[in-house]
């Protein structure tokens, strides 16, 4: 950014919810923006699961920055990723090698991937935060079936069509429920050589007493219920000890277990991006056990008014408890810095300076017809949830041909008549 230009330069790394939210309350005020990110899409991660298992495809989940935010005249798009920070200088270095001045700087770059200090489990488990991970899921998915088709030794055939899944938080449900559907009725009549819903087994393991651990306990025993009925062996007290050679080993009420399967896929944990490291050997910020920063109650860092961390980066209690990683806080979180950074350039008086979560609930779909609903004052089930999931997915969604795209595609799926999103597009083995 030139050096003359006098207008207050705020620099937004990070396109997800948080970064997107911020950026988007910036549009049109009296501010210049800058958002970097290293991919030149915004990313709906809670729809990744149907990208993996075939409903819908990449493009229905990636909405291009540079549509959202072109024609906006104080923001400025960087396809680039953030690798140092000069808080005396307030300079942002870059991959590109670039140093980025700025007044203001928030870091929403979120979480991966976590596995415990066993990061040899990701080659055997992939994860499911990007698009590579969805489409590298689906891979494993699909090819099982396919492999499964012609083989003819029992036991690699049975490794083949025995799916894995650790984690029952949400993805690991929602995942479940998904290849439920997906083996026991879309493939039902497809293959000629295998009986998916005699062959086919699934496993979601939980190392807590339930399921969707955030949810209220009934809850937790009715998605349970849903995912037993829909054929998923759901372990929980069940810790995973190590993966290897197409094998996952557990550990149940102290006895050790072992179930062979070639897919094997993973929903448990979160560790914080490399932001976090980062910007706390920059400042000396503080950071919790999986690196997330520990932030005020405006998520500006101790010492730094101007540095903010939003989203699932941030770590900041909510009374008892620290506020959960989940999409609606990085946006509302998004929105208050934003709001936050206009009311101070714009020498306000009075405005809030301590951040409010509005706890606006958890929502999980485990089928069709099949959902739970946690909204605090009320809780839902079946089809009356699963409603109200669409409706709020799709309202989230960013992109009216995304809207229709997947509206779309989840009714010819529920009539069991999509087909073109079940397809292979790796040739890795």
């Amino acid at each position: 950014m030139d050096s003359d230009n006098k207008k207050h330069h705020v620099v937004v790394v990070g396109a997800g919810f948080g970064g997107l939210y911020a950026v988007n309350n910036l549009v049109d005020s009296n501010v210049e923006v800058t958002l970097i990110d290293r991919r030149n899409f915004h990313l709906f991660q809670p729809l990744l699961y149907q990208v993996a298992t075939g409903t819908i495809s990449a493009t229905d989940v990636s909405a291009p920055i540079r549509s959202i935010f072109g024609d906006k005249k104080n923001i400025t798009v960087r396809l680039d990723s953030a690798v140092g920070i000069d808080v005396e200088a307030k300079q942002l270095t870059t991959s590109s090698h670039t140093n980025i001045d700025y007044d203001d700087l928030i870091i929403a770059t979120g979480v991966s991937h976590h596995y415990f200090g066993h990061h040899e489990w990701q080659k055997n488990a992939p994860g499911l935060k990007t698009i590579e991970d969805a489409l590298e899921m689906r891979r494993k998915i699909f090819t099982a079936f396919e492999l499964a088709e012609n083989e003819k030794d029992p036991l690699k055939r049975k490794q083949l069509l025995t799916f894995v899944i650790v984690g029952g938080g949400p993805t690991g449900v929602e995942l479940a429920g998904a290849l439920s559907d997906l083996a026991y009725r879309t493939f039902e009549k497809q293959f000629h050589n295998i009986n998916t819903r005699e062959e086919c087994k699934i496993y979601l393991i939980e190392g807590l007493p339930k399921v969707l651990p955030s949810f209220k306990e009934s809850l937790s025993d009715v998605t349970k219920g849903y995912l037993q009925d829909m054929g998923v062996e759901v372990l929980t007290d069940s810790l995973v000890t190590d993966i290897q050679n197409d094998t996952v080993f557990y550990k149940i009420k102290n006895e050790n277990k072992r179930i062979e399967s070639k897919t094997i896929l993973w929903g448990a944990g979160v560790k914080a991006s490399a932001m976090g490291k980062i910007l706390s050997e920059a400042t000396g910020v503080k950071l919790d056990s999986v690196g997330r920063v520990m932030v005020n109650k405006d998520f500006s860092i101790t010492d730094y008014e101007n540095i903010f961390v939003i989203g699932d980066l941030a770590r900041l209690k909510d009374g008892k408890d620290f506020l959960p990683g989940v999409a609606t806080v990085a946006m509302q979180s998004g929105e208050f810095v934003a709001q936050l950074i206009k009311n101070r350039t714009s020498n306000a008086k009075r405005y809030k300076k301590e951040f409010k979560y509005k706890n606006k609930g958890s929502l999980a779909v485990i089928g069709r017809n099949k959902a739970v609903a946690d909204l605090g004052y009320f809780t839902s089930k079946g089809f009356i949830a699963w409603i109200l999931w669409i409706f709020i997915h799709i309202l989230y969604l960013v992109g009216f041909g995304s809207k229709v795209s997947v509206v779309t595609k989840w009714a010819l799926s529920y009539f069991n008549q999509d087909k073109g999103n079940r397809l292979i597009f790796s040739n890795k083995q």
